[in-house]
């Protein structure tokens, strides 16, 4: 009996233990249970609603800007109370780090406004992305998609439907690496100088040669040249596309030096950039340089879906 006794007085110390993670849990769970009446007084708790408005981002509404068009929204934040006085309680003193956030929505979507082109992403947000057209350049795309992979980068590849028709497997690839694709017309004309019924023809047969090659929908338009008219910007949206303009463009087609392009990219590129390229060799030879300086800016890289997401990227 003497033995059974000491046993038991053992574990019950052993129990009550500070340090013991189950007593932790059990005053907890106490906690929780009388929560609603005692949460009101707790001074951890007034402290926390004090203090929440000063860490209170406002969401953004998307908008129509009058040099930039079309802006997406950019979620706000603010202090979860509850949740986090759920996590500051057992210590019962105010931590910082400890807070919990949610993300609020705008009120304004970029599907609320009227069909208008997009040339960046939120200012507010630190992401940029990679518009690559794709309609010739065959001999770079595994190089860059070589690139792309080895930094673990997703972006948006705009395939012209005549190239995805000659170019399957290399489409399919595009996409069997994680990358996203677009619409850029069928045989690259002038959009802004051929008919309404032209320009539909153009995005529907090149929308259903990439859904045919991939599987995937295309959500974006891109057009060649970046040629358009407002008529243009209308079909596309009819077609469930919004149309993609540039922020940065790298000017690869005139074989620029690595340093040149690389110059002309970092020189102007920031939160919600989007940079046009196409498989070049001045490209595919600055690619992973670019990656890393952008990076280095503290600016992630993304497809543009991603950007124009009003996701919040917390830091």
């Amino acid at each position: 009996m003497k033995k059974v006794s000491v046993f038991i007085v053992i574990c019950l110390a052993a129990w009550f233990s500070v340090n013991n993670p189950f007593v932790e849990k059990y005053i907890a769970s106490l906690t929780e249970s009388v929560l609603p009446v005692t949460k009101q007084t707790d001074p951890l708790y007034q402290q926390i609603i004090k203090s929440a408005h000063t860490y209170e981002v406002p969401p953004s509404d998307a908008k129509i800007d009058s040099v930039w068009k079309a802006i997406p929204g950019y979620n706000g934040i603010k202090v979860d109370i509850a949740a986090s006085y759920k996590k500051m309680k057992i210590k019962g003193e105010f931590d910082e780090k400890k807070l919990v956030f949610v993300q609020t929505k705008p009120k304004v979507h970029l599907k609320n406004l009227q069909p208008t082109a997009i040339y960046k992403g939120h200012p507010d947000k630190p992401m940029v992305s990679f518009i690559i057209n794709v309609a010739w350049g065959n001999e770079y795309l595994s190089d860059m998609l070589a690139t792309l992979k080895k930094h673990n980068v997703s972006v948006t590849f705009f395939l012209e439907g005549n190239w995805t028709k000659n170019n399957p497997e290399l489409a399919k690839m595009i996409v069997s690496a994680g990358h996203e694709v677009g619409n850029h017309s069928y045989s690259h004309p002038d959009m802004s100088k051929i008919t309404a019924d032209k320009a539909r023809e153009q995005m529907i047969k090149t929308n259903e040669i990439i859904e045919a090659a991939t599987g995937e929908k295309c959500v974006w338009f891109a057009p060649p040249s970046g040629s358009y008219r407002d008529e243009t910007v209308k079909i596309a949206n009819e077609l469930g596309m919004k149309t993609v303009m540039w922020t940065v463009d790298t000017v690869d087609w005139r074989k620029p030096s690595p340093d040149v392009l690389i110059n002309r990219v970092m020189s102007k590129i920031g939160n919600g950039s989007m940079v046009l390229m196409h498989p070049t060799e001045s490209t595919a030879k600055s690619l992973d340089r670019l990656i890393t300086l952008i990076e280095k800016k503290n600016l992630q890289i993304g497809t543009v879906s991603e950007l124009m997401d009003e996701e919040r990227i917390i830091k």
